[in-house]
């Protein structure tokens, strides 16, 4: 199937339990989505006019990416890992959005005392397959199961399909245990169900994917999705600094620069940025200077500590929206995943 709209990119949002964190997350990197009416499925993003957003089951959106009804989407990577196939037109553009952060795990009945590992559980599968059958394990993800149960060299066992609330299905009798995914492990602990050591599967957390070959075949598809890409990534790169600006005084800015940059890790990305500062009253001695620097978040306390060393006085501390670097990281390498396109 072919998208027939053209230069219009098509971005594919989760509803449900994602839709109010997706929206947050595109909000605080000034990619606003405007939907007049909550109920309607199609909104807009008016700092970048060429994107048509839609609204999705997240579990429906790798379907709808891969088959062009939609040119970009956001989902869970456990969803991904579970619906991709070699040669299917999905690829991941960006993996780590931070948020909606979950694993895909192994979760055995509290009564199973006996077993607190994986190592445990393929043993268990020998013995039951000695007993004639085998391990029972009720799970959405499938494909996913099976490729990880092989890598750990467990081969006896049954995935049987969910049936309601997958939690019940070990009391119910028709599972022996349960693979699901789990952000805090409550919703097994209120089913009497205790994850095991060694049985995560996948760290999931929401992603950006799209269509390799729309975005290939479009010159205007890539041009919004760079867009897109730059927005997002400056934000999430934002995240990790603090801008700190304070007064100092001091014989000349390269002085000053040269006692700063004697601590590389506290003196900036590149390095500080120092401009004359005009004191309203009349200074004897050295002359007053600002400097603005970016440091790491982590490091607030150390860089306060490092100005105040070198005479900084009324430091003011801000946190950035944004932080661009000189490329787009995750653009270059969606080019690099494009190039690869057959």
């Amino acid at each position: 199937m072919t998208n027939s709209n053209g230069t219009r990119l098509k971005l594919a949002l989760p509803t449900k339990n994602l839709e109010d964190p997706t929206l947050s997350f595109l909000s605080a990197a000034g990619l606003r989505v405007h939907r007049p009416n909550p109920r309607q499925y199609v909104a807009s993003i008016p700092a970048v006019p060429q994107i048509e957003v839609t609204f999705q089951r997240a579990w429906d959106i790798f379907t709808k990416v891969d088959e062009a009804s939609v040119d970009l989407g956001i989902t869970g990577l456990d969803i991904f890992s579970e619906r991709h196939e070699d040669d299917d037109n999905v690829i991941v553009i960006a993996d780590q959005l931070g948020f909606g952060k979950a694993e895909l795990v192994f979760a055995v009945p509290e009564s199973w005392i006996d077993i607190t590992s994986i190592a445990d559980l393929a043993e268990l599968s020998v013995e039951y397959k000695e007993q004639g059958r085998d391990l029972r394990i009720v799970t959405k993800y499938h494909h996913t199961t099976r490729r990880w149960l092989y890598t750990k060299g467990i081969t006896h066992f049954t995935l049987v399909d969910a049936e309601g609330a997958l939690e019940a299905a070990p009391s119910l009798g028709y599972a022996d245990l349960i693979v699901d995914i789990s952000a805090t492990g409550t919703t097994l602990r209120e089913n009497h169900l205790k994850q095991i050591a060694g049985g995560t599967i996948l760290k999931s957390q929401t992603c950006l994917i799209g269509n390799r070959r729309e975005l290939a075949n479009s010159p205007a598809k890539r041009a919004g999705t760079k867009t897109l890409l730059e927005l997002i990534e400056a934000h999430l790169r934002a995240d990790h600094y603090i801008s700190i600006t304070c007064n100092l005084r001091g014989s000349s800015p390269q002085a000053l620069a040269a006692s700063l940059n004697a601590d590389t890790r506290l003196s900036g990305l590149l390095g500080p940025s120092i401009s004359d500062v005009y004191p309203r009253a009349a200074e004897n001695g050295a002359a007053w200077y600002t400097c603005t620097l970016v440091v790491e978040r982590t490091l607030l306390d150390e860089a306060v500590t490092h100005l105040r060393s070198t005479g900084g006085t009324d430091i003011t501390v801000f946190t950035p929206s944004y932080v661009f670097s000189e490329r787009s990281d995750l653009y270059d390498r969606l080019l690099a995943q494009l190039d690869r396109t057959e």
